[in-house]
């Protein structure tokens, strides 16, 4: 596989303390990517499958009950066939997989591994129109995001939503209650993450020589992540700020 990083000790990518493999390539180009460097598929590191599960391993005994190793990306599911056969040799270990990922993929491979070997989901929720995707990412068709949740829910396996709440922009009460209506029937979903924006990954696009395109944004002020906070709460079991 093609990794960009590796972090021991994560406590924000899923539960308990985990294993973050964040993969190299993403189709979209999200304006507020604070990882730009992995959206180029050229690049990274290609790791053995058997380097990775060696990994894993030394660090099993901090993982807990809850932790365990999660795929992050970029768009982990660009490597959905080489990852079946390490989440399969994770789930022989007893270790817990998590997928972190735009829902944008759901070919044979993607379903093989969502369907028979991640125990998470973490989807992450865009926009929830189509001009406003198109906006942000830079693609079209939602809609496939929305597939993906479906085909999750199906499943009847555990998944998570994340979005990114971005003044003006992603923060309208509008599109908060619009979101909670389409997923407020789902019964796999077990929180939604409120990822508040931020604006730390400026430099790296500077690096590569990309213009930033959101400099004018603000930050959410601590009200706005707790209106929105309790506009969610009407919808999803679990709404955590991140």
């Amino acid at each position: 596989m093609r990794v960009h990083s590796i972090e021991s000790f994560g406590t924000h990518d899923g539960p308990g303390i985990r294993l973050v493999v964040f993969l190299q390539g993403c189709k979209l180009k999200c304006l507020y990517c604070h990882n730009p460097d992995t959206i180029e598929t050229s690049g990274g590191t290609e790791y053995k499958i058997e380097e990775l599960v060696e990994i894993a391993l030394k660090m099993k005994p901090y993982f807990g009950k809850k932790g365990g190793v999660t795929v992050s990306g970029g768009e982990p599911l660009l490597q959905a066939k080489e990852l079946i056969p390490f989440f399969k040799r994770l789930k022989e270990e007893g270790i817990h997989t998590n997928v972190d990922t735009n829902g944008r993929i759901l070919n044979s491979f993607a379903k093989t591994l969502i369907d028979e070997y991640a125990d998470l989901v973490m989807l992450d929720i865009k926009h929830m129109t189509e001009e406003g995707y198109f906006a942000l990412t830079g693609v079209s068709c939602k809609e496939t995001t929305f597939n993906f949740a479906a085909h999750r829910e199906a499943s009847g396996k555990n998944m998570w939503l994340r979005y990114v709440l971005i003044p003006e922009i992603t923060s309208k009460p509008e599109l908060l209650h619009a979101m909670g209506n389409y997923f407020k029937e789902f019964k796999t979903i077990e929180k939604i993450e409120i990822q508040p924006y931020h604006k730390l990954g400026i430099h790296k696009w500077e690096a590569l020589g990309w213009e930033y395109q959101l400099k004018d944004a603000r930050e959410n002020t601590p009200e706005e992540l707790e209106e929105a906070a309790a506009i969610l709460k009407k919808y999803f079991k679990e709404v955590k700020i991140n």
